[in-house]
């Protein structure tokens, strides 16, 4: 069995979780807070930032058994009282991970492009590359595919998710309290949705929008260039 996809799947997934949780330590160094630069997480070393069960159990029971996939890295710690307009800021910071995913996805895509279309124009490369191609189609498929469940993921708006805090940006204090107050069993809503499959029913639909929006736009690229 070729275990190329796996293992490409894999290692793309924690490359692009590792640099989601930079993005938001990156984004709340910028707005005032330095928690995650002295705790060493902003860092590409995925060591500091892989949670034994979202980082590695899960995702590894997904790539190899084809269940659908979902996963999560250590999130980076924000001290959010040393932003400078905490609600505001907090958001930024939050919506700085998928943003993070939604570029990786979106380089994913410009690399698959040059490559598809380098290998379109070039004479014989097709043929004498055919295992080199393999590799970029499954690298750049997997950016995307990977990149995009991730952004989709985190902006439901369900603690301790990044669409929360997002969320709660735009809510007056009483109902901005209410949704705060939930965070403590925002794991447990996780796991409920995700065992019941009710996550998925939830997260399928913009994810497939998403995912065939950059694959058709890969696909088109390729044809007409």
């Amino acid at each position: 069995m070729d275990v190329l996809p796996q293992i490409v799947g894999f290692v793309v997934f924690i490359f692009s979780v590792v640099v989601h949780e930079n993005a938001h330590g990156l984004a709340a160094e910028r707005f005032g807070d330095p928690t995650a630069r002295a705790m060493g997480r902003i860092t590409m070393n995925p060591l500091p930032h892989i949670d034994p069960v979202g980082s590695v159990l899960l995702p590894l029971a997904a790539v190899l058994s084809g269940v659908p996939f979902i996963g999560w890295a250590k999130p980076v710690p924000v001290n959010i009282a040393n932003l400078r307009n905490p609600v505001v800021h907090n958001a930024y910071v939050a919506a700085a991970g998928p943003a993070s995913n939604f570029l990786l996805a979106t380089a994913g895509a410009i690399v698959w492009i040059v490559v598809g279309l380098v290998y379109k124009h070039v004479p014989g490369l097709a043929e004498s590359g055919a295992r080199t191609l393999l590799f970029f189609n499954t690298l750049c498929s997997n950016l995307i595919l990977f990149n995009c469940i991730l952004a989709v993921f985190n902006l439901l708006p369900i603690p301790p998710l990044d669409g929360h805090w997002i969320l709660i940006r735009f809510l007056p204090p009483g109902p901005r309290e209410a949704v705060a107050s939930v965070g403590r069993f925002g794991f447990i809503i996780l796991i409920l949705l995700l065992w019941s499959g009710v996550l998925w029913a939830i997260i399928g639909p913009p994810f497939h929008m998403v995912y065939g929006a950059f694959r058709a736009f890969v696909s088109g690229a390729i044809r007409l260039l």
